[in-house]
């Protein structure tokens, strides 16, 4: 019903786009020059209010009533069943929602009949509630700017801050949210260290990483939350992955740009492009099947032990997966630079090689290095591949040949893990912040590289 409630505002606002038109269109008469706004733009505004007021009902109504419900739900589960804990309430409330759709079934008694029997009732009147007011109000938005439309009526300048509003609400959602990841993964994680006594050095550069076979009563042992083989392999797996993908990528980019004639451009790089839509899966069971046996056997070939999950193997193919992000953003940033930066090289006798080794990259460099940054970003948050090629254990080693492991992939055996979910959370938190951290060193050292040289070439 909230889909086609959806539809339907939309229905709602299409009609008052066409009568608020038509309405400004007979208002203009034979001099529509006398109208302040044309009428698409009188229609325009109609129909914008009417999406907002429609819409934002609903998404309002759902997540206001959906916190209401879940509220009063748990209060219902604590007063018939005090002796459950928080999180076999949840696993009520979960089967309980499940019975009302009909996903389970349940013997009568049961307190999650019960709940499923509430479940129905407050869907019913949240559902019905939310359905007319949305609709209500959307008409009346729309017939509330039906009736102002009037010769001096400023739609225009109403719809462009209406527009800017919208805009302006857009990026408050965006940063909102993104203060809120943050905030989260520093709650959790200072909760972390502080049922560590505040030893971060124990996890910063402890050795041993097995936090959940040492919790004795809720309570995680420092010495078993060492996460130092977890950076080392992220930041090995990375490293190898870079050499793969920077070369390639950027010199594919190079030649794309430069080199290459239009035909060749047209059909190469759609084919390079191909590598950036191909799951992480599949690229997970190419390194394990494929690139991994056959580092295997060259390494039985030469005398040297390769590992059968090795960092190498998750390396190259995590390589070729970054290939056309690089090759891609860094083709964009090269074709930018401006033509007469190359026209005038060549007059002064340069040839081609030298004119984009001496030119061409130092004006597109703040650009490439955003591609690269891009580039290890994805290698750092990479899971499938490590999981499938590089093996799941902690082993502290920079030796590209031995299995190794990373900090996402310790984050989803966490999480999926059988431990009770209030103590996995927080050593995985911990792992998220260290991560987070990584990543935004990353982006200052690249912004004051792109500073420094965007100041030389602008």
């Amino acid at each position: 019903m909230i889909a086609t409630t959806f539809l339907a505002v939309f229905a709602i606002a299409a009609l008052a786009f066409l009568v608020s038109r038509r309405r400004a269109v007979m208002i203009g008469g034979d001099t529509p020059a006398q109208l302040h706004s044309r009428p698409s733009q009188h229609g325009s505004l109609a129909a914008m209010w009417a999406l907002i007021a429609g819409w934002g009902v609903l998404i309002l109504g759902i997540t206001l009533w959906v916190a209401v419900e879940n509220a009063t739900l748990a209060g219902l589960i604590s007063d018939r069943a005090p002796e459950l804990n928080a999180i076999e309430r949840e696993l009520v409330l979960s089967d309980a929602r499940a019975l009302a759709s009909g996903g389970i079934t349940s013997r009568s008694g049961d307190l999650r009949t019960e709940v499923a029997a509430a479940v129905v009732a407050q869907e019913t009147i949240r559902v019905r509630t939310t359905v007319v007011l949305a609709l209500v109000l959307s008409v009346l938005a729309g017939w509330n700017i039906y009736r102002q439309i009037a010769k001096p009526f400023r739609a225009r300048n109403r719809s462009e801050r209406l527009i800017t509003y919208v805009l302006m609400a857009a990026a408050a959602v965006a940063i909102v949210t993104t203060v809120g990841i943050v905030l989260s993964l520093i709650s959790e994680t200072l909760g972390f260290f502080a049922n560590l006594d505040w030893r971060i050095d124990k996890f910063l550069f402890g050795a041993n990483w097995t936090p959940l076979s040492g919790i004795h009563d809720g309570v995680i042992d420092p010495d078993r939350v060492g996460a130092l083989p977890l950076f080392i392999g992220t930041l090995l797996i990375t490293l190898i992955a870079m050499l793969v993908a920077v070369p390639v990528g950027l010199f594919s980019a190079i030649y794309l740009s430069d080199f290459a004639g239009p035909r060749l451009r047209a059909t190469a790089k759609p084919m390079l492009e191909i590598l950036a839509g191909i799951p992480t899966v599949v690229y997970g069971f190419f390194a394990a099947i494929t690139v991994a046996p056959w580092l295997r056997r060259m390494g039985e070939a030469t005398g040297i032990d390769i590992a059968s999950e090795s960092a190498l193997a998750a390396g190259i193919v995590m390589g070729i997966m970054i290939i056309p992000f690089i090759s891609s953003l860094s083709d964009d940033v090269i074709n930018a630079v401006p033509q007469s930066l190359r026209d005038g090289s060549y007059a002064l006798g340069a040839t081609k090689a030298e004119t984009v080794r001496q030119v061409v990259l130092p004006a597109a460099l703040p650009g490439i290095v955003s591609a690269v940054l891009l580039g290890i970003s994805r290698a750092v948050g990479e899971t499938m591949i490590v999981v499938m090629a590089a093996g799941q254990g902690a082993n502290l080693t920079v030796n590209p040949l031995e299995a190794v492991t990373t900090v996402t992939v310790q984050i989803v055996m966490l999480i999926t893990g059988d431990t009770e979910a209030t103590v996995a959370a927080g050593p995985a938190f911990a792992l998220g912040f260290s991560l987070f951290c990584m990543t935004l060193g990353m982006n200052i050292i690249a912004q004051r590289v792109v500073r420094k040289y965007r100041e030389q070439y602008d």
